[in-house]
Parts: structure tokens; C-alpha cells; sequence
């Protein structure tokens, strides 16, 4: 359940860099129930130099925590605890949609390791996952009011010699966050930390949403990763 869609995805939104050259790209995925256009609009006001911003939105879907009720959304969610069963089927496709995306950036002359992805809620977890099943490089990865997905999979990279070699990650959650508990996003970061130690992990005093300082964060990583980094490689 939850791996059908209602309706075909839309056109993703794009945010054309600010200014030339398009150096780098962020690919960045909504929350449940939410859309491509409210992001872009952030990222459209950070006025990013050279960064190109893809926001896609999900097609609708039945969503198991709603009463079966169709939203915008990457998969479904049976429960909000760590031992709820996850729909790894819609996890995989929603990961898979990411990869397409990478792919037709690198087909455009930018190469993965200048791409960011990133997302709020479920659509960071669907970064996650991707970032850590990509099999190449990858610039960094945004992750907003998240948590790691399939977790008990992702620990068995731990003994993994060739697992994915680190790589920039900013974390940021509300401490107030009634839906994704702060106790799930502090998780994730240690989760991730036993693989990747390049990973920052942020908290404000907001609930399961944004802020100012929250977006001043995510403008700096994003400049700071795939301007400056991407500029000494």
C-alpha cells in the first residue's frame, strides 16, 4: 500500500541561478502534502549565484497515516514511531526519481559531485536514502526536519569497507518539532555520523517548519559547497 500513485508527477519546478554560470545544482524535495512551488519560492528569494534549484512534486498517492486520504507524497507513512513497518518499495521509486534527475544534470555538464539534494521531512528522508545508494559522488546533502529511513539497513554500512565516501551534510531540526520528534533527528545524525563524520547538525526554536536563521544555514552551506569546494576541485 502507498506505492501507487493517483496521478503522474507534474513538471518540477526550477529555479534558474541568479547568476551565471550554472555551476552547481541543488535537487530538493517537499514535505507530505506540500509541493515543488513553496520551496522554490525559498530558494528563489536566497537568490543563489550560479545554483540552479530543481524542486519536484510528488504525484498523489493514498497515504496510510491520513486515514488512506491522497496527498502529494514521495511514499507512504504507516506510523510515526521507530519501530513502524516503512514502505522500502515507495522509499526505492521516490530515490530512483532523485537519480533521474542527478542523471539529467550530468547530462547537461554538471557533474554529481556538484549536485546537492536535500528536502524537509519526507523528502529529506528520500535524500538520505538516495545520498547513501547513489554509487558515486555526490556534492552534499540538505536535510530538514528528517530522519533516516530504513535505518536498520543503513547501520549495515557501518562494517562496509566500500561504503560512500563522506561527504558535506547539514542537518537542521526544530526542537519544538511535534511530528518528526527532535529524539529521531538527533538519531539520524548519530546513525550517520558512524559512517560519514562531515555532517553539521543544527536545531531552532521552531516547530515541524522553517525560519530566517534556519534559511540564512541552509544559503550559506549551499555557497560554501558547491561554490567555494566546487571551485578548488
Amino acid at each position: 500500500m502507498g506505492t501507487s500513485s493517483s496521478q503522474e508527477m507534474p513538471p518540477p519546478v526550477v529555479v534558474p541561478p541568479a547568476s551565471a554560470p550554472h555551476k552547481g545544482t541543488l535537487i530538493f524535495l517537499h514535505g507530505l502534502g506540500d509541493t515543488g512551488n513553496s520551496w522554490a519560492e525559498h530558494f528563489r528569494m536566497l537568490k543563489l549565484p550560479n545554483i540552479k534549484c530543481i524542486c519536484p512534486t510528488a504525484a498523489v498517492a493514498p497515504v496510510s497515516l491520513n486515514g488512506g486520504f491522497p496527498m502529494p507524497s514521495w511514499f507512504d507513512i504507516y506510523g510515526l514511531s521507530l519501530e513502524s513497518a516503512e514502505d522500502e518499495e515507495g522509499i526505492k521509486k521516490a530515490s530512483n526519481i532523485i537519480k533521474s534527475l542527478i542523471e539529467d544534470e550530468e547530462k547537461a555538464g554538471i557533474s554529481s559531485s556538484q549536485i546537492v539534494i536535500g528536502g524537509f521531512s519526507q523528502g529529506g528522508a528520500v535524500a538520505l536514502n538516495t545520498a547513501f545508494t547513489l554509487g558515486k559522488p555526490i556534492g552534499g546533502v540538505l536535510a530538514l526536519s528528517t530522519w533516516m529511513p530504513l535505518h536498520k539497513k543503513f547501520l549495515k554500512l557501518v562494517d562496509k569497507p566500500d561504503r560512500p565516501a563522506p561527504f558535506p551534510i547539514l542537518q537542521c531540526h526544530g526542537t519544538q518539532d511535534p511530528l518528526v520528534n527532535l529524539m529521531w533527528g538527533e538519531a539520524t545524525r548519530d546513525f550517520i555520523k558512524l559512517v560519514n563524520p562531515e555532517l553539521v547538525f543544527k536545531t531552532y526554536p521552531m516547530g515541524h517548519s522553517s525560519c530566517t536563521q534556519e534559511m540564512v544555514d541552509v544559503q550559506e552551506f549551499l555557497k560554501t559547497t558547491l561554490l567555494q569546494q566546487g571551485a578548488s576541485k
